[in-house]
């Protein structure tokens, strides 16, 4: 298990210990919480626990100043020891986790964290002395304002006012950035950096319900009959193990006469979502791209199931609410029916969204 720090003394203010410990899109969706308390108090030492998949955009976070890897539930006893003592030795004021498990809740009071606040769900709240009643199963607000609600909890708990709710992107970037990248990845793939790029990521990461590949290559050629002059290069993006599907739909869509290209392997998941911020659309299930992308305040179309565990609303990406499109079974539908998704109205929205981003670029 190692740390890492992004900078700061963590001697000279109070230090946090935030905990997100799960996937990449819930931790991304951490990241208004987070920067809500940078936004409340500078000075905070902002720590995050994590595991070493998510690590590398720890790392990258603004609202971060230092990464401890959390070996995970399955992790044996010694390595859990190793987590209990580097969790002492931080001296941290107070505890914040987002999602609470039985685990996390008795390393925090074990560590001896005198302040410790959770959502006030099943028997691991026992663990903590500050407890917020969210009722998250209900879906009625989005995953992230959850977040920030217990990040408002905890500041009030320490004696801080809250700040005014920082505004997207939540991963904000130098203008530069994007420029740059674009142009690298332009002659990388040997594409054209004028023409809208529309990124498309067909992989489910294992849990998110999502179209079918044969769904999205309807969706894609729907949106290319609407561009006109503007036609998009699609950019199939891929997670681990998922290259094969990314390939197959690339030559799919060129066979339907579009062009398209799939994102060859970076280096990491920091190079990864780095990439994604040349997008000018990325269209996805609810998965860890499509939640970097909000973060990164990319324009979004996310397909999501009408389970309410799962809803658009409540795993809302984080991006602005005019770069942000969801579809979802219609009423009446079984909850993971994807295939009653109307593909043609969505391949409208999107068309849409594409060209209002086209012509803001073009004013600018």
């Amino acid at each position: 298990m190692t740390s890492s720090s992004n900078g700061g003394n963590p001697r000279e203010s109070p230090r946090i210990l935030v905990v997100r410990n799960d996937k990449v899109g819930d931790f991304m969706l951490a990241w208004p919480a987070l920067a809500c308390l940078k936004a409340a108090a500078p000075t905070l030492h902002v720590c995050v626990l994590v595991p070493t998949y998510t690590a590398p955009l720890a790392r990258l976070c603004p609202w971060v100043d230092e990464v401890i890897l959390d070996p995970g539930a399955d992790a044996g006893r010694d390595a859990q020891r190793s987590l209990l003592e580097r969790l002492r030795a931080g001296r941290f004021a107070a505890l914040l986790t987002l999602y609470s498990t039985p685990r996390i809740g008795w390393l925090g009071r074990r560590a001896g964290i005198p302040l410790r606040l959770a959502p006030a769900t099943k028997w691991a709240q026992l663990f903590y002395n500050h407890r917020v009643t969210q009722r998250r199963s209900r879906s009625t607000r989005p995953e992230y304002v959850y977040n920030v609600e217990l990040a408002d909890a905890l500041l009030l708990a320490l004696g801080m006012a809250p700040a005014a709710r920082p505004e997207p992107p939540y991963w904000p970037l130098p203008a530069c950035t994007a420029t740059a990248q674009r142009a690298l990845l332009g002659q990388e793939l040997g594409i054209d950096t004028t023409r809208p790029w529309v990124y498309l990521h067909a992989g489910s990461g294992g849990s998110a319900v999502n179209l079918t590949p044969g769904q999205y290559a309807e969706l894609a050629r729907l949106i290319d009959e609407r561009a006109g002059e503007g036609r998009p290069i699609w950019v199939m993006t891929a997670g681990p193990g998922e290259e094969a599907t990314a390939g197959e739909l690339r030559n799919r869509l060129v066979g339907d006469g579009l062009e398209a290209v799939v994102l060859p392997p970076r280096k990491g998941l920091g190079d990864f979502a780095m990439a994604l911020a040349a997008a000018d659309l990325l269209i996805a299930g609810s998965t860890g791209p499509l939640h970097i992308a909000g973060c990164l305040d990319r324009p979004t179309a996310g397909f999501y199931p009408a389970r309410r565990s799962a809803t658009p609303l409540r795993w809302q990406t984080c991006n602005s609410e005019s770069r942000r499109l969801a579809f979802s079974p219609p009423t009446g539908a079984a909850e993971s029916d994807m295939a009653t998704i109307d593909l043609d109205a969505a391949a409208s929205a999107i068309s849409d969204l594409v060209r209002r981003r086209e012509e803001a670029t073009s004013e600018s």
